[in-house]
């Protein structure tokens, strides 16, 4: 019977740090997801846990109803479908950072925002989980170099944990975008007459690679560029590049 009594205690107690141990160890963390959202043409938000930031907003406060009010706010231009002093008015920027080139810190209101952050080709800054990289964007061709002149505006190189996305702002295929590295997601424009046709757009990305390749801010003075043709070129040049075509014109017969 004692036998009996002692296999038993035994028993309870093995069982009972088994439970312990199941109850230690620790449980997986979930990753955090970064979710990119097309606004319209150049304008975009995107989303990395409680992260909320907006990429040259424009247009209707309406189109921002979905999101929460932004950390930041970056600016790449002072052309008005990038810097909307009307559309950022509209917004609850009272907690926000607005990011901007000088051109553009320039034309803002005092006021409108928590705080302004000027930053300029060439320099890097952190802002909490978030580091931001100010890329040149400027023309190339004769006939458009009074559209945007080197030094004024800002692509931007953002880094989200594990992940490089880069925003072209109004850009030709300049030396400084082709010598990019590891981006994970590219967001590159192409319109005339203000920045480049689709084939520079498609030759460019095939030199620096992006892991994923987004056309955006393809309107230009004809209508829409032929993005078809941009995938088709990226394609065949590297399979490994995807193309990712998002809806930037919503309103867009």
């Amino acid at each position: 019977m004692k036998k009996i009594i002692l296999l038993a205690l035994i028993t309870i107690v093995s069982i009972s740090c088994k439970s312990k141990e199941e109850k230690a160890t620790p449980t997986q963390k979930k990753e955090v997801q970064l979710v990119i959202t097309p606004i319209e043409h150049g304008t975009a938000a995107f989303t990395f846990g409680d992260l909320t930031v907006y990429v040259d907003p424009t247009g209707s406060a309406d189109a921002f109803a979905n999101f929460s009010t932004p950390n930041y706010v970056f600016i790449t231009d002072i052309h008005g479908d990038h810097l909307s002093v009307k559309t950022l008015e509209s917004l609850d920027l009272s907690k926000t950072t607005i990011v901007a080139p000088k051109a553009v810190a320039d034309k803002l209101p005092t006021g409108i925002a928590k705080e302004i952050i000027m930053m300029n080709n060439g320099e890097e800054k952190t802002f909490g989980v978030l580091r931001a990289e100010a890329i040149p964007m400027y023309n190339l061709r004769e006939e458009a170099l009074k559209f945007h002149s080197k030094g004024r505006g800002n692509g931007y190189v953002f880094t989200l944990g594990n992940q490089r996305i880069y925003f072209s702002g109004d850009t030709e295929d300049i030396p400084e975008m082709r010598a990019l590295k590891n981006i994970d997601k590219a967001f590159v424009c192409m319109n005339l007459p203000y920045t480049m046709t689709v084939e520079s757009a498609a030759d460019a990305v095939l030199e620096f690679k992006p892991a994923e390749v987004y056309p955006y801010h393809y309107r230009g003075t004809g209508g829409l560029s032929d993005v078809a043709k941009f995938k088709s070129l990226v394609n065949s040049g590297n399979s490994n590049i995807k193309v990712v075509q998002l809806n930037w014109y919503p309103n867009q017969k």
